[in-house]
């Protein structure tokens, strides 16, 4: 095998999957950019970031006391802290409601504050070995509101721990926004009572579009909001992430990739240098060694190191870490099937496929948060960008005669859908997926473009 070949299965070897689903991450994959730093410190009580940025990963990682360890002292007041799970995306009802509950609770008018208070109930409860109801979160409910000394004089035991409790996946708590809404603000008015019990902290994970809203609308409020955290990640950022899973492929594959990046040995497991997380000469030239010089023959078509992440930002500028592993990695299998004699890992005909299958990714996510999504972008598939409204708007009248409220969804619909097409398209705006510019034209990040069926004169194409 040549070296270009052994770097390419390399690649298919490392593990460059990001989703995940209450798992606990592998120690390898564990990358903490110095954005994130404020996001996990304990007095950080609201973390804010779009899909597919690591909510998830860090509400899993944090679980995990080996992964608290590797964080070492980057975030040393999670080193003796307990964390748990107050609400994410897979289902434990013993732990924390689901929205089945949360919809009957509300049905019978009552207050979700009280609700996630039943939450900590239970879980300090557990801890301190105390028995209070718990046959049901009504009947937790109940007695919190039946016994309310009894309840404060539970939360005020001495403690001889910490505890984290992490609240994430949210938007799994109701498909209405209202009533979203109420359960949010119930959420965030519990971790501002929880500052008032030394040792015990939540962090609670929303997406932009939650974080919007009037959720923030209580007494207070700004105490939670004026240590809020945001998950962005910076170009350096993603290529330091791709090389933090790439140094830690199996076997031999590992060890190939670490030839190429400078790496250091820490708990088991290897983690990049410092030289490899910022947009250094040495970040720049590892890439190359997979990618080559240029995408193309020559240097009029763009450098991949950078190419390969501003194709894959959204209308406000950001690129996601699992669109860009995710196009990694099809850039690999793509190169293996037809360019298997290309003399980089990477063909630079593959990244451009690899954008495409990011993009179908990341449209199928959007569609899973916002079902509304795709019903009104899918009408503009053969259309080129960039495009004026009254067309745009043209093709949505045809599709749904009835106006944009016409639009069926099952869960959340567009916040401001009733200010017409106009708030539609400002959602979507909002939301990453159109631009607007100077001239009044809209236009459609590659990153969707591509997905949807959208075209633009010399850019990347959609699959047929």
């Amino acid at each position: 095998m040549t070296e270009a070949q052994k770097l390419r299965e390399a690649i298919l070897e490392a593990p460059l999957e990001t989703s995940n689903f209450a798992e606990t991450p592998q120690a390898g994959t564990l990358y903490l950019p110095l954005s994130h730093h404020k996001a996990l410190r304990l007095d950080t009580h609201v973390v804010v970031g779009g899909r597919g940025v690591g909510k998830s990963f860090w509400t899993a990682a944090l679980q995990s006391g080996l992964l608290r360890q590797q964080l070492g002292a980057a975030v040393a007041d999670l080193q003796d802290v307990e964390v748990f799970a107050g609400f994410s995306n897979s289902e434990a009802i013993d732990v924390y409601p689901n929205a089945d509950v949360f919809a009957a609770f509300l049905d019978q008018k009552g207050d979700p504050y009280d609700l996630w208070r039943a939450v900590i109930l239970r879980r300090v409860a557990q801890k301190l070995g105390s028995a209070i109801p718990q046959d049901t979160w009504q009947g937790t409910v109940d007695w919190l509101r039946a016994q309310p000394e009894d309840a404060a004089r539970l939360m005020q035991q001495p403690r001889d721990w910490k505890g984290l409790i992490l609240f994430d996946a949210l938007d799994r708590t109701s498909t209405d926004w209202q009533r979203m809404d109420s359960i949010v603000r119930g959420l965030l008015r519990v971790a501002l009572w929880l500052k008032t019990f030394p040792g015990l902290y939540a962090k609670v994970f929303l997406r932009e579009d939650q974080a919007e809203r009037r959720v923030f609308d209580f007494p207070d409020a700004s105490k939670l909001t004026a240590t809020k955290a945001e998950l962005a990640w910076a170009r350096h950022d993603l290529h330091g992430l791709l090389w933090q899973r790439l140094i830690n492929a199996p076997d031999v594959h590992g060890e190939l990739m670490r030839s190429v990046c400078t790496s250091i040995a820490q708990n088991n497991v290897w983690n990049v240098a410092s030289d490899m997380k910022s947009e250094s000469d040495a970040q720049k030239k590892a890439f190359e060694a997979l990618a080559g010089p240029w995408m193309g023959r020559d240097r009029r078509r763009g450098v991949p190191y950078t190419w390969s992440v501003g194709h894959l930002a959204d209308g406000r500028g950001q690129t996601s870490p699992r669109s860009f592993l995710a196009a990694i990695g099809r850039a690999a299998e793509d190169s293996n099937e037809r360019y298997p004699q290309h003399d980089y890992a990477l063909h630079f005909e593959s990244i451009k496929r690899g954008i495409q299958k990011a993009s179908e990714i990341r449209v199928q996510e959007m569609a899973e948060d916002y079902p509304w999504v795709p019903d009104v972008l899918a009408v503009l598939s053969g259309m080129n960008v960039p495009i004026d409204v009254d067309s745009v708007i043209a093709k949505w009248e045809e599709k749904f005669p009835g106006g944009a409220q016409s639009i069926r969804t099952t869960q959340l619909p567009a916040q401001h859908v009733d200010r017409g097409w106009d708030g539609v398209r400002e959602d979507l705006q909002r939301l990453g997926l159109l631009e607007t510019r100077k001239d009044g034209r809209i236009d459609m990040p590659d990153l969707y473009r591509v997905g949807f069926g959208l075209g633009r004169k010399g850019g990347v194409k959609p699959k047929n």
